[in-house]
């Protein structure tokens, strides 16, 4: 398969990201359950990232109002910006979709999950993570890589 241009690479990257980003919302609610997921009175760490970017901006948090879109545009947008740097990744050395895209999943979960949340103060230290919770991120994050690779190729494709 020839490589494909740097433009169809970001649109089949963006647009996996966030068809993936949707799947893994629709896996964790129909899943939370058998991971014992049952939900919390805290904040999602995407609610707290959207706190952080906008208090850096504004110094204010977001509104009560606002806190579950808020949420909801952190989750997409980083969906976005993972499937646009896993896509040009794949364009580069194509060996990065290896099973098809889990383990970039993979991955994506060590390095948001178990680094980035609790270095900003998101979440918990994976060590005070029990571990249902962590193969519950670990699923998601599978899931993510399939439905990224899945949607980025079907993308490249329709566009060849």
């Amino acid at each position: 398969m020839p490589v494909p241009s740097l433009t169809k690479t970001l649109a089949a990257g963006l647009a996996g990201g966030l068809v993936a980003s949707l799947a893994m919302n629709l896996f964790q609610s129909v899943s939370a359950p058998a991971f014992g997921q049952t939900g919390s009175n805290d904040d999602p760490s995407t609610v707290k990232a959207a706190d952080s970017a906008k208090q850096a901006v504004t110094g204010d948090a977001v509104t009560q109002k606002h806190r579950a879109a808020a949420g909801s545009l952190v989750h997409y947008a980083t969906g976005a910006a993972l499937g646009a740097g896993y896509a040009l990744a794949v364009r580069q050395w194509p060996e990065s979709n290896a099973g098809f895209g889990s383990a970039f999943g993979v991955g994506v979960a060590t390095m948001l999950d178990d680094v980035a949340v609790p270095a900003f103060g998101w979440g918990p230290a994976p060590t005070e993570t029990p571990p249902a919770t962590h193969a519950y991120g670990l699923v998601s994050h599978v899931v993510f890589g399939l439905v990224l690779e899945g949607t980025r190729r079907a993308i490249v494709e329709a566009l060849d």
